[in-house]
């Protein structure tokens, strides 16, 4: 693959009721999401990632609140659309897997064909992502214990 993927990902980052406060606001955790996505948008912007080139970051979505299945109360998803240029399949795979991401849109190039060597080097890169998000909720999970 020699040319570099054009890409539109869209990530909702979650508000969630503070631990230990019987009766939270809906309102609440819509600033906890809003205030989440501004800290995410400033890191995605001012930290450098390996092969990825940020062209547009859209924050102009408005804060939704939805009830838990689980736990019955209010969160609230702050969504953030961004544009961005990756020079490998593998980098942009990097940049997008984690909890918040929802969408993907492939902008550029219209058509693709990947190697056998590429088709390897992705599998192997989606087992390593796994891998380490799964070592990461674990951590979280012993963590939270």
């Amino acid at each position: 693959m020699s040319s570099s993927l054009k890409m539109k990902v869209r990530f909702d980052y979650i508000g969630k009721p503070k631990m230990g406060k019987l009766f939270s606001s809906g309102r609440n955790v819509e600033q906890q999401a809003e205030q989440i996505r501004q800290h995410k948008v400033s890191m995605v912007r001012n930290i450098p990632i390996q092969g990825i080139h940020i062209e547009d970051i859209d924050v102009s979505l408005e804060v939704y609140s939805i009830i838990d299945d689980i736990t019955g109360k209010p969160v609230a998803y702050a969504p953030v659309i961004v544009s961005f240029y990756a020079d490998t399949i593998e980098d942009a795979l990097k940049f997008i897997i984690n909890e918040e991401f929802r969408t993907i849109e492939v902008l550029q190039p219209d058509d693709m064909s990947l190697t056998r060597f590429d088709i390897e080097r992705l599998f192997y890169q989606v087992a390593k992502d796994f891998a380490e998000y799964k070592d990461t909720l674990e951590r979280k999970i012993n963590n939270w214990k």
